[in-house]
């Protein structure tokens, strides 16, 4: 199941690195209307979002827009695990060594029956919510502990396949939007 996974990472790698920054662009700025058109959006007040990678839809509109209108909570990493801490703008993030992604600094969250929605990062969905992660296993770790929260996979539409392996500590996604 590993190699199926690996040889799934590196297929999606290559169709978007087969896009430009400006197919990218497009497709974020379609996916961002998406989300603010999204009921679950809509009515959530405490929103997980991430900080995306250059291979990731771009976040920053969302997070510039958003970030006064809603608790905007954004994943940093510790260890092998994600701790949450809450965007409250710009200059609260610094960049984190290892992966170079941009992070807020303050007090981690961890009420995590507040988070009423959670947009999540993915390599991959399938249609049917299965999520292919980029193999570390953050996401695995957090997304059980958010019992409250809809999920709703975030990615570009090359992203979703018909079907992904699961193990048994994958979860799914309530939705995807691309």
């Amino acid at each position: 199941m590993n190699q199926q996974k690996s040889l799934l990472r590196k297929h999606i790698r290559e169709l978007t690195a087969a896009h430009d920054s400006h197919a990218r662009l497009v497709a974020s700025e379609t996916l961002c209307k998406a989300l603010e058109d999204n009921l679950q959006f809509k009515a959530a007040h405490t929103v997980l979002l991430y900080h995306s990678l250059p291979d990731e839809p771009d976040t920053r509109a969302i997070l510039d827009k958003w970030h006064r209108g809603k608790r905007i909570l954004l994943p940093v990493i510790r260890g092998s695990e994600l701790e949450l801490r809450e965007y409250t703008g710009p200059d609260c993030l610094r960049q984190e060594p290892l992966f170079h992604i941009e992070e807020p600094q303050g007090p981690p969250f961890a009420d995590f029956d507040q988070v009423e929605l959670a947009i999540v990062p993915g390599m991959a969905f399938g249609r049917q919510g299965q999520r292919l992660g980029r193999g570390k296993g953050y996401y695995d770790k957090l997304l059980p502990q958010l019992t409250q929260a809809h999920l709703i996979g975030y990615c570009f539409p090359w992203q979703i396949v018909d079907d992904i392996p699961e193990e048994p500590h994958d979860r799914r996604v309530n939705q995807v939007l691309e």
